[in-house]
């Protein structure tokens, strides 16, 4: 729930998954998680209000029944890693092929991407069992991420063939990093249930992916585009740089923004 300029991090990731033709949205929270729940609440009294003070601008971003998609909700009762929390998701998916979309990561400017479409044309055309998005980043921020191996060359859509969690840049086989969307075939569960705990006591989700690949199963990646720069929320640093260039791309504040900005950064310098 934490804002990036107009709105929380979890609304810009549930714009995007309905751009790209989502209808039906589980989330799996945890315990104080209830915000959530409450804030895609149809809530008439706001609605009224806004309408009543002609906050038109506010109330177009709050009118949730607007975005035609169904909410739903479960709880992981226990911080046992992503693996679990996937599985916290079977009754929900059943027996369909099925999309994750992590909540600390927003792709492209405003969550203007058509990544997720991609990749279920490639899920389809593949006969995958897991499609990933990934995204190139430097040598040295392998350390943060799970990163990819690839069968070969170099385009945009490529198979996988192994994965590592978080490598040293001198051990990471790739710079391209998961990105935090992924569509599985309903195959993943088992191959969670076969995931023990890592040292931390988390089930890791990679592992599942891991065994996937170690079975010749069709494991694939789909490159994102340069314009679907994927913001990270996960750490301080990246989250402020987030915040920035969200609110200095907003449509009525960006300028004077940038103008306040401008001059801190005057200030600041002189300062040093």
């Amino acid at each position: 729930m934490l804002p990036v300029a107009r709105k929380p991090i979890v609304q810009y990731v549930v714009e995007e998954l309905v751009s790209n033709g989502i209808q039906q949205i589980l989330f799996v929270t945890g315990r104080s998680k209830a915000s959530i729940e409450n804030h895609f609440d149809n809530d008439p009294e706001l609605l009224r209000g806004l309408e009543a003070a002609g906050r038109h601008d506010l109330l177009k971003e709050v009118d949730f029944e607007a975005l035609k998609a169904n909410f739903f909700y479960t709880r992981q009762r226990l911080q046992k890693g992503l693996g679990d929390a996937v599985l916290c998701g079977e009754n929900f998916a059943g027996e369909e092929p099925f999309l994750v979309a992590l909540g600390d990561s927003i792709l492209g400017l405003n969550a203007v991407s058509r990544a997720v479409s991609r990749m279920a044309d490639v899920f389809d055309s593949k006969r995958a069992s897991c499609v990933i998005a990934v995204e190139e980043v430097s040598r040295e921020e392998t350390r943060h991420y799970g990163i990819v191996q690839p069968e070969s060359g170099g385009d945009d859509v490529f198979r996988i063939v192994n994965l590592v969690e978080k490598p040293l840049p001198e051990e990471a086989p790739s710079n391209l990093a998961i990105a935090g969307r992924y569509i599985f075939s309903p195959i993943v569960f088992d191959m969670i249930r076969r995931v023990g705990p890592d040292r931390h006591g988390e089930i890791q989700l990679t592992s599942a992916i891991q065994h996937m690949c170690d079975e010749g199963r069709r494991v694939m990646a789909v490159k994102l585009a340069p314009e679907e720069k994927r913001y990270d929320i996960g750490n301080f640093p990246s989250y402020f740089e987030s915040f920035v260039e969200f609110a200095l791309a907003d449509p009525v504040y960006g300028e004077e923004f940038r103008r306040v900005l401008e001059r801190l950064l005057v200030k600041t310098a002189a300062t040093v």
